[in-house]
């Protein structure tokens, strides 16, 4: 069972977010979000021959999961977190980042999972899901809150070697965004198991502009833009990307993607980056919040 109350004191607080850590990485591995779900149900409904054939094979993975708690795929991804911190909410980052990063090498021992993580240039398996830099965790203050937020993806290397970054010129304007985008999801193709959700992010700089992709992919399926003029951005791209005919799992079909997801960041007068980041048809994720009172709330 998930810690449902942190113990608040500093000497125990890190040990319990390891534990919510490590309970995060079996449920986003194990438990598809709910808007997924429905996303795949919907997709069912408009596709015919070989494309929902392997809709119907996705549906029936998700019930023996449910059933037996098995994960849904054989690779346990690369750990990323998303944090939130409450500029109220007591936490040492650095230690915090210590903890996420202990919660998943607890979960790859308690769960039995591979461990997919090595180094760059040994290929040494340290057998955790750790290494140097991993998980990668990347956090943001939220300015009067009480809460801590904690949200994981894990990125299977089928969609995370779908990544895909160039650095525009603004003379480019929206048709060179377009005509990247779209050309990095053809270049996908079935690698990243289609039907995707495929993260977009716009400006900043290259690194930014990657991250920003990477979480536009955590949004649930769906969820537009707040701002009209990229949520028609991602509308548009998303019937383009469904008129190609990819479909599920690359073999055919009018799924090819369930969303696109679009991030922006402010950028420099002289460039125009835009970053790719495609996840895989199971979407997996899975957060937790914290409040001062060290209830526990999961969710995705």
């Amino acid at each position: 069972m998930p810690l449902e109350v942190l113990r608040m004191d500093d000497a125990l607080i890190y040990e319990d977010l390891a534990e919510v850590a490590s309970y995060l990485y079996k449920k986003a591995l194990t438990d598809l979000p709910t808007d997924v779900r429905k996303a795949i149900a919907t997709s069912q409904s408009k596709e015919i021959d070989i494309g929902k054939k392997f809709l119907n094979i996705m549906v029936k993975s998700i019930e023996v999961s449910d059933d037996t708690g098995s994960i849904l795929c054989q690779d346990t991804g690369i750990c990323i977190f998303f944090i939130k911190i409450g500029t109220n909410f007591p936490i040492n980052p650095l230690r915090l980042i210590e903890s996420l990063r202990n919660g998943i090498a607890i979960a790859t021992d308690k769960y039995d999972l591979r461990s997919s993580i090595v180094h760059p240039l040994t290929r040494k398996n340290l057998q955790n899901n750790r290494g140097e830099g991993i998980p990668d965790v990347h956090i943001e203050y939220v300015d009067g809150s009480n809460e801590l937020e904690i949200r994981l993806i894990p990125k299977g290397s089928g969609s995370e070697n779908m990544s895909f970054l160039k650095m525009l010129s603004p003379a480019d304007g929206l048709n060179g965004i377009r005509k990247f985008v779209l050309e990095s999801i053809v270049e996908a193709g079935p690698k990243p198991c289609p039907p995707t959700i495929i993260g977009i992010g716009l400006g900043g700089t290259a690194d930014l502009c990657m991250s920003l992709a990477k979480k536009a992919i955590t949004r649930p399926v769906g969820i537009r833009h707040p701002e009209k003029e990229i949520s028609d951005l991602e509308e548009e791209l998303l019937k383009a990307t469904n008129s190609m005919g990819i479909g599920p799992q690359g073999l055919g079909g009018v799924t090819t993607s369930f969303t696109v997801h679009v991030e922006y960041a402010a950028t420099h007068i002289s460039m125009n980056p835009v970053a790719v980041n495609i996840q895989c048809w199971r979407g997996e994720r899975a957060s937790a919040a914290v409040n001062l009172e060290g209830i526990v709330q999961y969710g995705y």
